[in-house]
């Protein structure tokens, strides 16, 4: 059995989809299920399309989803160049040896000349004419003219495409790991064109002889590119090639299950559709991804994993590593996988959860940075522990925490009109004096000083908690009440539960 060889092909014409990044994963969970080799193919023949920086996006996001390419642009390895646009050498040599065999041929037909046929046919009633065995004999080329014709054509520099024939009345069947047998009739596709005007290949010629080249096994990609496989079995065929195993995924749905996921949804709808920030300078748009929307790549990672896979058990919480032992191409689906962005959120939690407070803090403290509040590390690892199962994304540690850094001016009214009794207003006022004399400025020492003072005071937590929490975020809702009065300080807890009992009494009375 050959290696296993797969590659991700992308073309650097924008910003790397969420679908992209999922085909680019699939195949690195391939080749590390196979101990074989992941490679990034930059197909860049398209020039008028080409985007300055699109492909450092593809490499940037790539890094930080966790799965940079074997072999690469940046990488490098023996089977390179891998940007399409350093190969013209290695297409032109194969595309001469498709003109050697009959296998292609020469067309000179103008624009002109083209628009014309097309005007023509539409006369007729023909709104689809093809170039193709049936009417490449009424055009400019090296199997309608002659060999001197032809010879004059070409020594006198005339322009031209080179195309490959198809021969009519064909059927051609080939395997597909998701969709199974795979049938087409050569009918249905014209004599495309292999190699530009501008001498550059099209993406089907190019596509094929890389993949051979660089010993491609499997190639995975979009089921948009299944319509195209038909072109590239035939060309395989032509070139006495063996060809790899095709495996066709699912598209990536809406959210409510209708149409290919697209940037537009997703900025409607408030939701990423990019690994990354994408800044399109030419429209004056950007697009925030999911890193700047607050995901870990590795929730990223797991949650575009299960679109479109499963791995035929119930558990949904697997590490990359994971994700590469229990792969297998039998098991991906063959229908659109829908997009749902809570499912997303909900894998961000269990990371963040599960994530150690020193790995968060870091995070935190940019969060808070980016607010204009700068807290040391010491601080947002504790805000870390305290939010991180309450936050579905890394910014929620701040809209969720600025009480930690900020004076609270907004209190839950209906909590306080329930709970605060301006009859026990000097034992509050004892309590904070109690804590002002605190030794110790801890959660656990708090936390006993309170009981205490409950204690010798006949209050319960009921009356007391709430209390505490309103006057020092605002709200009942929050993480351990003794572990924000630690984070908060031992002044400023004191200073927010004295002005919050003036608050109260103004509330109630």
């Amino acid at each position: 059995m050959n290696p296993v060889r797969v590659r991700f092909a992308p073309s650097p014409t924008g910003p790397l989809h969420i679908g992209g990044l999922r085909t680019a994963l699939y195949n690195y969970l391939f080749a590390r299920a196979n101990q074989g080799t992941f490679v990034l193919r930059i197909e860049d023949t398209d020039q008028k399309r080409y985007v300055p920086g699109a492909e450092d996006y593809i490499t940037d996001a790539l890094a930080w989803s966790g799965f940079s390419p074997d072999e690469g642009p940046k990488a490098g390895g023996k089977y390179g160049p891998y940007r399409q646009s350093e190969r013209r050498e290695l297409y032109a040599s194969h595309v001469q040896y498709l003109l050697n065999e009959g296998k292609a041929y020469y067309a000179f037909d103008t624009e002109d000349e083209l628009d014309n046929r097309r005007d023509s046919e539409k006369e007729a009633g023909n709104h689809n004419f093809r170039y193709d065995a049936s009417t490449r004999g009424g055009m400019r080329n090296s199997l309608s003219l002659t060999p001197d014709e032809v010879k004059l054509l070409l020594e006198s520099k005339s322009p031209y495409v080179v195309r490959f024939r198809i021969d009519a009345g064909e059927t051609v069947t080939f395997q597909d790991v998701v969709r199974n047998e795979v049938t087409f009739q050569t009918d249905e596709i014209g004599d495309q064109v292999l190699l530009k005007a501008d001498g550059l290949p099209t993406y089907h010629l190019a596509n094929v002889v890389d993949d051979h080249l660089m010993k491609i096994s499997h190639v995975i990609r979009g089921e948009e590119w299944l319509p195209s496989t038909a072109l590239h079995v035939l060309l395989y065929r032509a070139s006495g090639w063996e060809m790899p195993v095709f495996v066709h995924l699912p598209l990536l749905l809406n959210p409510n299950g209708k149409g290919k996921l697209s940037k537009r949804k997703g900025a409607d709808l408030g939701f990423p559709v990019f690994p990354l920030r994408w800044n399109d300078a030419a429209k004056r748009e950007t697009f925030d991804g999911f890193r700047e929307t607050g995901f870990l790549p590795e929730a990223m990672v797991n949650f575009i994993a299960f679109l479109g896979w499963n791995p035929g058990t119930e558990e949904e919480i697997f590490s990359l590593e994971e994700l590469a032992e229990a792969f297998t191409l039998e098991r991906i689906n063959n229908s659109g996988a829908r997009f749902d962005i809570d499912k997303a959120k909900w894998y961000n939690q269990q990371y963040l959860m599960a994530a150690p407070n020193s790995k968060l803090a870091p995070l935190v403290q940019t969060e808070f940075a980016q607010a204009g509040r700068e807290i040391p590390l010491e601080k947002a690892t504790a805000i870390a522990g305290l939010l991180k199962e309450r936050v579905h994304l890394i910014p929620e540690f701040y809209t969720q925490g600025t009480y930690f850094v900020e004076p609270v001016t907004d209190y839950e009214e209906k909590t306080i009109r329930k709970k605060w009794k301006p009859e026990l207003r000097q034992k509050f006022d004892m309590l904070a004096d109690h804590l002002n004399q605190s030794s110790y400025w801890t959660a656990k020492h708090i936390k006993q000083d309170v009981v205490d003072f409950m204690g010798a005071n006949e209050l319960g937590f009921g009356q007391v908690l709430p209390i505490i929490r309103v006057a020092i975020s605002g709200t009942v809702q929050g993480p351990d009440a003794f572990g924000m009065l630690e984070v908060v300080g031992q002044e400023e807890s004191v200073r927010r539960l004295r002005a919050g009992y003036d608050v109260f009494d103004g509330m109630v009375g």
